[in-house]
């Protein structure tokens, strides 16, 4: 089969096109005829040597595959050979063929596309775990999505505005602005034109947000805690802007805080299962009456991966960059 490895750490450059053999499905797996691969910013990562396979795990980059079941262990899976599904991996997705655990397998939700449904996994996931789960966000809170036009951003407005939650949003330009807010964000924030602070507290009334979604920590972390209402839930799942950070932690005492954070993953193929079914039974209907977007930007052949990872690290797109796994 086809497939896309990383000759070393490095530049897009290093992404090359090469033949392996195919993968072979362990218990509880399925074969999965890869139609597309969604691009994802811990695939640059790992690229760049900065983010390395969980043990056990394929060295391919790629986390997010749909396609077409060819076969393995689907006992009492609720799938069969020849559906149409998309999936959640931890390697491998950037490939002709890829095993995937049954329970981390989703129907392709009707009237999408294979390449829009190969863009659902990775920031689905990734969001319900966030958000819902581990933030709690409740009925008549406010949400605050850092870097709003991002795949996980605009996977975070849409499915938290149709859960029936407040939502604002940050973007780097006032496109992006009007993208997010058309997706459901009733505030969006320029953060090179103005201080994502002083907005939101002006848009709650001075409350703050209850709770933030943010990639970017860093020097963003201070100025998210000066604008959490009390009781407020930080959520960090990246640090694109850095690691560390100097933290008030009078402020975390006082006002009730929690600072907590994720990868996804490591997790364990139960912990996934268990997001999977809920999707399933509350976000899966949603794409189905078509009140969620899948938000693809572009695809990109197989071969062209490289050329995918510089625009994914060009922060120029809007939602998700996909590869077309059978294209020449």
């Amino acid at each position: 089969m086809r497939v896309i490895e990383i000759t070393q750490p490095g530049e897009p450059e290093v992404l090359r096109l090469v033949e392996r053999p195919q993968p072979v499905p362990a218990t509880g797996e399925a074969l999965v005829r890869v139609v597309a691969a969604g691009v994802n910013r811990p695939d640059v990562l790992q690229r760049r040597g900065g983010y390395a396979p969980p043990p056990g795990a394929s060295d391919l980059p790629g986390l997010e595959i749909a396609g077409v079941i060819e076969g393995g262990d689907l006992e009492g899976s609720g799938f069969a050979v020849g559906d149409p599904v998309c999936g959640l991996v931890a390697g491998g997705g950037y490939a002709e063929y890829c095993v995937v655990p049954v329970g981390q397998l989703l129907p392709v939700p009707k009237g999408l596309s294979f390449a829009q449904a190969a863009g659902l996994p990775e920031t689905y996931f990734t969001v319900w775990s966030n958000v819902f789960d581990r933030g709690q966000l409740r009925p008549g809170e406010t949400l605050l999505v850092q870097g709003g036009s991002s795949g996980i951003g605009v996977t975070a407005i849409q499915l938290a505005r149709q859960l029936g939650h407040r939502v604002l949003a940050t973007a780097g330009s006032d496109e992006k602005c009007r993208a997010c807010e058309a997706l459901g964000a009733e505030r969006a924030i320029n953060y090179r034109t103005e201080d994502f602070v002083a907005v939101v507290k002006q848009a709650t009334g001075g409350k703050g947000a209850d709770v933030i979604l943010d990639m970017v920590a860093g020097d963003y972390v201070p100025r998210e805690i000066d604008c959490l209402a009390d009781d407020g839930r930080l959520l960090l799942i990246a640090t694109l802007g850095g690691g560390k950070a100097q933290v008030d932690l009078s402020q975390v005492l006082r006002r009730r805080l929690t600072i907590t954070g994720s990868t996804l993953r490591p997790r364990s193929v139960e912990f996934k299962s268990m997001i999977a079914r809920r999707l399933k039974s509350v976000v899966w209907p949603l794409f189905e009456a078509g009140r969620l977007n899948a938000m693809l930007y572009k695809t990109f052949p197989l071969g062209q991966a490289a050329e995918a990872h510089r625009l994914m690290e060009s922060s120029q797109h809007i939602g998700k960059i996909v590869l077309d796994v059978q294209a020449a």
